[in-house]
């Protein structure tokens, strides 16, 4: 049977396709085809049922069966064997280049060997007979589209993981700081009892004999001088006006420092829910050993609005 064709022969679809784009155009439309349709897998709700998703996956592969098929063809009737094999290296490349991409994204989420012996494959494409490396191509859209699909339902199941986990710590600091502000008004409401030798526990201090306080702590521990303290100063104006009953309800954050739990300070003294200094000393301790000195907070607060 002849092989040879008139000019007036109606070319098919993938043939029109490929006299518009060149074969190289035409495989870098069938990869990233193959990997819009594996991130569609996983789309909306997260994944489509299991026979949908198996049609999807069957018509990348019958799509890129007849592309490729159509292309071998075009090219076996119109050039001679070096330059169908130049054309068919020049396919593999560009195959080459978006399954490679595609290998890199799974990396630690989901196996891609079978996508990755294809690619070593198709890096010796110089040594591939042009109707193997037309196949190669064909299998590597389909193992991309598999891929993808898998890394994206990763992402997914990663990303509402982490938001669990979020959630979770978010409302357990909340918690905390709810039971720490119903001690205090527990307390409050008791007269702070005084049995057992501890007494009352002391008023909170005014800002001016807080930062009173502050000034000479931080002098003693750390040897700061009045550059740090006016850091010192704006700092804890920024996050609490020097108030040692100061709360955030929507964070947890409690006291003078604004330590998140509030519960923190108790490191520095069982008194942490309204003694100034067991919040200062707590603080400038916090301060020191993340920013170096309070100025080196007060720039991450003037940077971020956060310490």
């Amino acid at each position: 049977m002849s092989h040879t064709r008139s000019d007036s022969t109606r070319l098919t679809e993938p043939e029109q396709l490929i006299g518009r784009r060149g074969w190289r155009g035409s495989v870098r439309a069938l990869i990233a085809s193959a990997a819009v349709f594996g991130l569609a897998a996983t789309g909306g709700t997260g994944f489509l049922a299991q026979s949908s998703f198996a049609e999807k996956q069957q018509r990348i592969a019958e799509t890129a069966a007849l592309t490729s098929a159509a292309d071998l063809e075009h090219d076996q009737l119109s050039v001679g064997p070096d330059i169908l094999k130049s054309r068919a290296e020049g396919a593999a490349e560009d195959a080459l280049e978006a399954a490679r991409a595609v290998v890199d994204a799974a990396a630690g989420k989901t196996d891609a060997s079978a996508l990755a012996a294809t690619v070593a494959q198709l890096d010796a494409r110089d040594l591939i007979a042009p109707e193997r490396l037309y196949a190669l191509v064909r299998v590597a859209a389909a193992q991309s589209a598999d891929v993808t699909a898998a890394v994206a339902e990763f992402d997914r199941l990663e990303a509402e993981r982490k938001a669990a986990e979020e959630a979770a710590r978010i409302a357990a600091e909340q918690a905390a700081a709810e039971r720490a502000a119903a001690e205090q008004a527990e307390r409050s409401n008791s007269g702070g009892g005084g049995g057992g030798g501890g007494g009352n526990p002391a008023p909170p201090a005014s800002p001016s004999e807080s930062q009173a306080i502050a000034r000479d702590m931080i002098a003693s521990r750390y040897g700061w001088g009045d550059d740090q303290f006016g850091c010192l100063v704006a700092v804890w104006n920024y996050e609490s006006h020097w108030n040692p009953l100061a709360g955030n309800p929507s964070t947890g954050a409690y006291g003078i420092p604004q330590a998140l739990p509030g519960s923190k300070m108790a490191s520095h003294g069982a008194d942490w829910q309204t003694n100034p200094a067991t919040q200062i000393s707590w603080g400038i301790d916090y301060i020191a050993g993340r920013y170096g000195n309070p100025c080196g907070a007060w720039a991450q607060i003037q940077s971020a609005g956060w310490y």
